[in-house]
C-alpha cells in the first residue's frame, strides 16, 4: 500500500491512487452546518502613539466576546435561529524602535439570521467566526497621533460535532526526513561563475575592423 502513496514531495502533499481506497472508517468532526460572509470597514481610526516611524501593523484573529453570544429560536422560520454576539479584533502596532501597541478594533455587533437545524437537547451547535483584517491605506502620523482604515472581511459558522463515515487509506505514512537548517555561504557557488573579462575591449572587437 505505501507504494501508492508518496509523501516526500517538495510541497508535502501527498499523492495517491483513488483506486486502492482501503475502507471506510468513522470519524469524529466538526461539520460546518452554514457559515455566512460579511465585512466591515473602519475609515479612519486614531490612536496615541509617543513618537517614531510604524514598521507594520498586524492582527489576531477575531473572536466571540465573551457574554454577548444569544441564539434565539424563530418560531415563524423552523431550523433557523436569531444570532446576536459582538466580535472583537486585537492588532498590534509594531513602532520602528522596537517598542509595540496594543489595541482593539472597535467592537462589531452581529444580528443575524442562521441555519440551526433542529437537534436533540443534549446536542450542541457553536457559533465560530474566522476573520481576516488588512491595512486599507498608509498609516498617517501627525505629531502624537497615527491614523489608519482596516477592512475586515469575516466568516460566520454554525459547527457542530458529528460522526461521519469517509473512505480511507488507512493510517498516514512515514513522514519525510527533516531537514535541519545551515545557513547559506555565498561562496558555495563562486566556483561556477564565469571569469570576468580584466580588459575593456578593443574597436575590433566591438565593431569588427569596420571604418
Amino acid at each position: 500500500m505505501e507504494r501508492d502513496i508518496n509523501f516526500n514531495r517538495d510541497d508535502c502533499k501527498m499523492e495517491f491512487d483513488m483506486h486502492h481506497i482501503k475502507e471506510v472508517d468513522c470519524i469524529v468532526v466538526d461539520k460546518v452546518y452554514s457559515q455566512y460572509q460579511d465585512r466591515e470597514c473602519f475609515p479612519q481610526l486614531e490612536l496615541e502613539i509617543e513618537s517614531g516611524t510604524i514598521e507594520c501593523i498586524k492582527f489576531a484573529p477575531g473572536y466571540i466576546v465573551p457574554g454577548t453570544l444569544i441564539k434565539s429560536d424563530m418560531p415563524n422560520k423552523p431550523h433557523f435561529s436569531r444570532v446576536r454576539f459582538e466580535l472583537r479584533i486585537p492588532y498590534e502596532i509594531f513602532m520602528a524602535d522596537g517598542t509595540t501597541l496594543k489595541g482593539n478594533l472597535p467592537d462589531i455587533y452581529k444580528d443575524i439570521v442562521m441555519f440551526v437545524p433542529e437537534a436533540r437537547d443534549e446536542f450542541e451547535f457553536n457559533i465560530v467566526v474566522d476573520t481576516s483584517s488588512n491595512i486599507l491605506a498608509e498609516p498617517i502620523i501627525d505629531k502624537c497621533q497615527v491614523t489608519f482604515a482596516v477592512g475586515v472581511f469575516i466568516v460566520i459558522k454554525v459547527v457542530g460535532k458529528v460522526q461521519l463515515l469517509v473512505p480511507t487509506f488507512g493510517f498516514c505514512p512515514e513522514p519525510p526526513q527533516s531537514v535541519d537548517f545551515s545557513q547559506e555561504n555565498a561562496c558555495d557557488d563562486f566556483d561556477d561563475h564565469s571569469f570576468p573579462l580584466f580588459f575593456p575591449l578593443q574597436y575590433g572587437d566591438l565593431f569588427g575592423g569596420e571604418k
